[in-house]
């Protein structure tokens, strides 16, 4: 191989390709990462239920699995795929390719927040979607969920187990009977009429303003519309659902042979551990694939 071919290329630089890139490397492969130095969940400053790692600041992570897969060899490569052509060739939007035998695509999704003042300026800080990753760091404080998705009342019911004190806001939302017969069966209280702004003091989340009122908060959840950076893979032809997810088989294999992919990209509901899994997994099939192809 020259210098720009690779057995693996891996696009996304997060939990799941790095993983992904660390396996492949300590299984003696060329590996080429490729990341746009964009993560996700930069805006949080830790990240929590992931094994020894609690608390951590997500950077701190990235930097670590970077300098593991440093460490063994493996080219970081700071830039974005622009595109991927068959075969596989990578372009680089500096310049640029890079020639790979398989490809991994982890290149995550974005967060389509809610247009209310303040929602994005306090993302990840005390707006925040995951109870699981942030709901015990608030737990017995003030809490609001903001409504207007489908699963917004399910996330409100899982809230009321981090505080007592949890208060649903509608917004655009019409609340079917049932629906507030469960949302008072665990206590939590509805406050109707549309969501005007997220009030903050400083830097800390104070309330959720609703027709000129102030309804006093300390963190609100908010279930973002969750979308794939697909990009790729769509343009190289993968399968995807009917919500324009890829289609992966439970290693990462798309339906286009040599293209994976793993973490969020593929899964809206995967944390960085899971993430950070799926990247192991799909590099060990990748490389049993490669060793049938040089068997």
């Amino acid at each position: 191989m020259n210098d720009n071919e690779y057995d693996v290329v891996v696009v996304g630089g997060g939990a799941a390709g790095l993983s992904a890139a660390l396996v492949l490397l300590r299984a003696r492969r060329r590996v080429a990462l490729v990341d746009a130095g964009a993560p996700r969940n930069a805006p949080a400053a830790h990240m929590h239920g992931f094994l020894s790692r609690d608390g951590m600041p997500p950077l701190e992570l990235i930097a670590a699995g970077r300098a593991e897969v440093g460490g063994y060899g493996g080219r970081l490569v700071d830039d974005t795929v622009v595109a991927v052509e068959p075969g596989f060739l990578v372009r680089l939007g500096r310049g640029g390719e890079l020639a790979a035998r398989h490809l991994l695509l982890a290149t995550g999704l974005r967060d389509e927040l809610p247009a209310i003042p303040g929602v994005a300026e306090r993302w990840g800080r005390d707006v925040l979607h995951c109870p699981y990753c942030h709901g015990y760091e608030v737990r017995d404080q003030p809490l609001g969920v903001l409504g207007g998705g489908p699963d917004s009342v399910h996330q409100a019911l899982l809230i009321r187990q981090w505080s007592p004190d949890v208060v649903f806001f509608p917004h655009t939302l019409a609340l079917a009977q049932d629906e507030r017969d469960r949302l008072a069966a665990r206590g939590i209280g509805v406050v109707e009429g549309k969501v005007t702004r997220i009030v903050a003091d400083g830097d800390r989340l104070t309330g959720v303003e609703v027709d000129g009122a102030v309804v006093p908060r300390a963190a609100v959840f908010v279930r973002p519309r969750f979308v794939p950076n697909g990009g790729l893979l769509t343009s190289l032809g993968c399968a995807v659902d009917e919500n324009g997810w890829a289609v992966v088989d439970p290693a990462g294999r798309t339906s286009v042979p040599g293209v994976w992919a793993a973490g969020n990209a593929v899964d809206q509901r995967a944390h960085v551990i899971v993430a950070a899994a799926a990247g192991s997994a799909a590099a060990m099939a990748i490389n049993a694939d490669l060793v049938d192809a040089e068997s």
